[in-house]
């Protein structure tokens, strides 16, 4: 083989290598909505550009903050979530203490005076939602209302709305942390507390009827994952973001744990987006997430607990790890 051809072959060898690598690299930033990506991980916690979003001055007062954290592979990452916190419209309180908004019962809120949002469509629909700590409620793409307290105290929410059957519903979940990008939380005196998440919604229609719960029938995909006390104890398979096998408990000292993060699709609350490959949301008692001394829940149980539709608490597989979730279900034109 003479010297030029060999050279042309090997020009266009390197010249593949690179398209390849370039096509890799754009494919595992791409924020196409598939799962099969490896995460993009972070160590230690956030020391600059902190924003404080919201402080709760009351009994157990927390501070909501946001900061930003750079990966070993480049990727800044916001911990722990973008939100639109600052600039949508807040949820109406269905019980907040920080507003002084505490009702005994649903009986005891004025529904009437609670704003219809246009969700497009003529028909009216109430959600009613307890999350901890923080969610954004969209409805076919569109987002509606954003918690209006992104960590404590723990309240509920009432969101009205005009849509038409059938409509997409998606909830990005939140579970906020103080040491941010480590996601721990203070607690009782413990500064690397791992703490945990969860949420429950019902939507009724104008006729008090519900039409939606939260249960294992939701797709729910975790994208931000803390605290890692080691990278290897996370298992990704395809779609799978499995933290099941690492480490639980509290420790003196996480400053050298890890995080992993994916890039959210910027559709994925719209209504074609295609979440066949995310799981199913994983469904918790009332007991595990811990909700019997919260009046924004237990005032409320013949909403959320009742006998023939009995909504559960969703998240993805952890509790715990997962702290940035997304969930999704459509409401049929029967349930």
């Amino acid at each position: 083989m003479n010297g030029k051809l060999i050279h042309v072959l090997t020009s266009t060898a390197t010249l593949l290598a690179i398209i390849a690598a370039v096509s890799s690299k754009a494919h595992s930033q791409s924020p196409d909505g598939k799962s099969d990506r490896e995460p993009s991980f972070t160590q230690g916690e956030v020391r600059t550009g902190i924003t404080k979003l919201y402080q709760w001055t009351g009994n157990n007062p927390r501070t909501a903050n946001v900061g930003s954290i750079q990966a070993a592979d480049g990727t800044k990452w916001t911990v722990p979530a973008k939100t639109h916190f600052q600039s949508a419209t807040k949820a109406a309180d269905l019980y907040n203490e920080a507003n002084g908004v505490k009702p005994g019962g649903i009986g005891d809120v004025d529904l009437e005076a609670i704003p219809v949002i246009d969700a497009g469509g003529d028909e009216l629909f109430t959600a009613y939602v307890f999350g901890d700590n923080y969610f954004e409620f969209y409805v076919n793409g569109k987002l509606l209302a954003v918690d209006p307290v992104p960590m404590t105290p723990f309240n509920s929410t009432v969101i009205r709305f005009k849509s038409q059957r059938p409509f997409t519903v998606g909830i990005m979940g939140v579970d906020w942390e103080e040491r941010l990008g480590l996601g721990f939380e203070q607690f009782r005196g413990a500064p690397f507390h791992q703490g945990d998440a969860g949420l429950v919604a019902v939507i009724k229609d104008a006729a008090d009827e519900t039409v939606a719960i939260t249960d294992r029938s939701w797709k729910a995909q975790t994208f931000y994952i803390a605290p890692l006390k080691t990278k290897e104890c996370l298992v990704v398979s395809g779609a799978i973001r499995d933290s099941s096998k690492c480490s639980t408990e509290d420790t003196a000292d996480g400053t050298a744990y890890f995080a992993a993060h994916w890039p959210i699709p910027a559709n994925w609350a719209a209504t074609d987006f295609d979440d066949s490959d995310w799981p199913n949301a994983v469904t918790f008692t009332n007991d595990y997430v811990g909700v019997d001394n919260k009046p924004a829940y237990t005032n409320f149980t013949d909403l959320f607990d009742a006998p023939d539709s009995d909504a559960q608490f969703i998240w993805s597989s952890s509790l715990v790890h997962d702290n940035l979730v997304l969930m999704r279900t459509t409401v049929d034109i029967s349930r």
